[in-house]
């Protein structure tokens, strides 16, 4: 029973220590101009305190995040049925969750790498200090400001969340990027319940809200076998990230980073860079429903006009 209540959360741990706020002068300097491997080194190198805790490094060999290499990924399908009401959205100490009522199949996803049907049971967001990273999944070393994750548990094989959190097909979590582009207008009633909710532990009551409107128009996505990015790191998640991001404006953004991972009453700490390290492949698989052409037209020699041509 124990287990069971500390895993209400999943999400849930201790910010630890205090993280800095990052200047403007290395916010200015950290532009989206920058090449990939800069951001990604940078992404390294800001490490939530939780992660620098040597006994919460499992040993398994599906861990989670990973970085995505597109040209490594085999190809999968997917379909979602989406018809739901949200029960509350909280500050948990570690990011925000909005939960959804779970006691029947009012919002499954089915199919694909998946042998039953998945409920969904809330999702949550991981972002950084500034835009440049924030997403725990990469691709090709790729870092997007933010990653939204959608968490479904199968409630065919088990009796509650808690109990398919730990075991192996438990959870299908659909991740979706979020990069910066348009004001997003859907989000925004999301963003707006922020400041009720900025110090942990305080919950709002959010009212209907359809979570499908946050996934990309585009179907294409990557699978692999993974694991929880917080504690317990249970290896017991099917990850299923979608390949198109969805836009997002800064000052969106820059309404997560105004929450905080401490109490009321608390020095404050700013909720920012809430997200783990990647984790090595390993010896598994990643697969997509999509055909590579990109690939394949990234490798492929250009062929000269026949005008161009020399002898």
């Amino acid at each position: 029973m124990a287990m069971m209540s500390h895993l209400r959360a999943i999400l849930q741990a201790s910010p630890c220590k205090t993280l800095e706020k990052v200047p403007d002068s290395e916010v200015h300097a950290c532009k989206a101009l920058q090449p990939l491997h800069l951001h990604l080194k940078s992404r390294n190198q800001v490490l939530h305190p939780l992660w620098e805790k040597v006994d919460l490094a499992p040993a398994g060999e599906h861990q989670s995040p990973i970085n995505i290499r597109w040209r490594d990924s085999l190809r999968s399908w997917l379909t979602a049925a989406h018809h739901l009401f949200c029960l509350h959205v909280w500050n948990n100490g570690y990011s925000f969750l909005v939960e959804f009522e779970d006691s029947a199949d009012k919002s499954v996803i089915e199919g694909g790498p998946l042998e039953h049907n998945y409920r969904l049971k809330q999702f949550h967001f991981h972002w950084g200090a500034i835009d440049a990273w924030g997403s725990e999944h990469t691709v090709d070393s790729k870092c997007y400001p933010a990653e939204l994750h959608l968490v479904h548990w199968n409630a065919v094989k088990f009796e509650n969340f808690e109990d398919a959190a730990l075991e192996e097909n438990g959870l299908a979590v659909i991740g979706v990027f979020l990069k910066l582009g348009k004001h997003h207008q859907e989000l925004q009633k999301l963003v707006n319940i922020l400041p009720s909710i900025k110090h942990k532990d305080t919950l709002a009551e959010f009212g209907s809200f359809d979570p499908s409107c946050l996934m990309p128009t585009c179907p294409d996505y990557w699978t692999y076998s993974g694991s929880l990015t917080t504690p317990p790191l249970s290896e017991s998640v099917t990850w299923i990230i979608k390949k198109q991001p969805v836009e997002v404006d800064h000052d969106q953004l820059e309404q997560f980073r105004t929450l905080l991972f401490t109490s009321e009453g608390e020095k404050e700490k700013r909720m920012v860079d809430n997200f783990r390290p990647l984790q090595p492949l390993m010896n598994r698989t990643v697969r997509s429903s999509f055909r590579h052409d990109y690939v394949l037209n990234i490798q492929a020699k250009p062929k000269l006009p026949t005008s161009q041509v020399t002898p």
